[in-house]
């Protein structure tokens, strides 16, 4: 095994870990709109690597512009569904978790003016 093949087998074990935390992140996180932050982050990136790993394992050039151009297809899509999802959660009154919210962000009241 060469030092490419070494570099390739990184990169896709890399971007196969990417993928599972950001399934991980789906299950765990408390609300829709950390679950998808989560999700397309991750998979992105682990796709990104998984691709990239591959590309050192392509013999053409055709192969590898393919490949880029799955990578590419698959980022643009995956945003578009995330902002697609995240638009029909808050238009149907999903909340956000209070986990997750940010205390300078919440609405104060009476008591809470100075």
């Amino acid at each position: 095994m060469g030092p490419l093949d070494m570099v390739s087998l990184i990169l896709v074990v890399s971007g196969l870990v990417f993928f599972a935390a950001g399934s991980l992140g789906m299950l765990r996180f408390p609300d829709v709109y950390t679950r998808l932050h989560a999700l397309t982050k991750a998979d992105n990136l682990g796709l990104g690597l998984v691709a990239l790993g591959l590309i050192l394992q392509a013999g053409s050039l055709p192969l590898v512009l393919k490949l880029v151009l799955i990578w590419l297809l698959v980022l643009f899509s995956g945003a578009a569904a995330c902002h697609l999802v995240a638009q029909r959660a808050l238009t149907q009154g999903e909340p956000e978790s209070e986990a997750g919210a940010d205390p300078a962000r919440q609405p104060r009241g009476r008591e809470g003016r100075g």
